[in-house]
């Protein structure tokens, strides 16, 4: 890879050095079955030149999904896999949890609150040369997000159980998450946003890890 193009997919500094300490050996082999039918299907569209389009779907597209969104684009950027697009949603639309977008900022993301509001928009920028993830709470058929295919990867138990059907996604993908949100108000809330953020950083990184181009 040439300078010009390193430095065009160079993630900020301090992202960069938290991607690069993520630990992908303490991911046990029955977590990497779970993940591997979303390996096959990056794999399968980058094979066939198609665009890739993930739908990271939880309840309330308020914790989980999110962080799922913003790690696997960026990890698709980190790794140079192109034509990928990822987006969120869920069953309902709440609003982006603060949370989320604090811990989000200490792994070194670039965050904008775009508009405030009870469901604020947020811009997160993973590099300076990219346009930033727009995150924002919304239904999974939300206009924002596509309407065909697309893998829908169901990051909660909740969301996986109630919506046995996706609307006009082309492969269902249960991938999911404890939630953080059991300790909200509670001294271990940082920590466990951190947890759960780092676990799905480590495990986008994975996927990505394993596209041959």
């Amino acid at each position: 890879m040439d300078a010009a193009k390193t430095q065009l997919m160079a993630l900020f500094e301090k992202l960069n050095q938290f991607v690069s300490d993520l630990d992908t050996t303490s991911i046990a082999e029955e977590r990497k079955q779970t993940l591997s039918p979303l390996v096959e299907y990056i794999q399968e569209k980058l094979d066939n030149h198609q665009p890739i389009r993930l739908n990271l779907i939880c309840t309330h597209n308020s914790r989980r999904s999110h962080l799922s969104q913003v790690w696997a684009q960026t990890m698709a950027h980190y790794f140079g896999i192109d034509n990928v697009s990822c987006f969120s949603g869920g069953t309902e639309a709440t609003a982006l949890f603060p949370m989320v977008a604090s811990t989000l900022a200490n792994c070194g993301f670039d965050i904008n609150m775009l508009s405030e509001g009870k469901n604020p928009v947020y811009g997160i920028k993973f590099s300076e040369n990219v346009h930033p993830i727009i995150c924002f709470s919304k239904k999974m058929d939300d206009d924002f997000n596509p309407k065909s295919d697309f893998a829908a990867i169901m990051t909660c138990s909740q969301a996986d159980e109630g919506c046995p059907f996706v609307p006009g996604a082309e492969k269902r993908i249960p991938i999911t998450y404890e939630d953080p949100k059991a300790f909200d108000g509670t001294p271990e809330q940082a920590q466990k946003y951190r947890e759960r953020s780092e676990q799905i950083a480590t495990e986008m990184f994975y996927v990505f890890s394993q596209i041959q181009k």
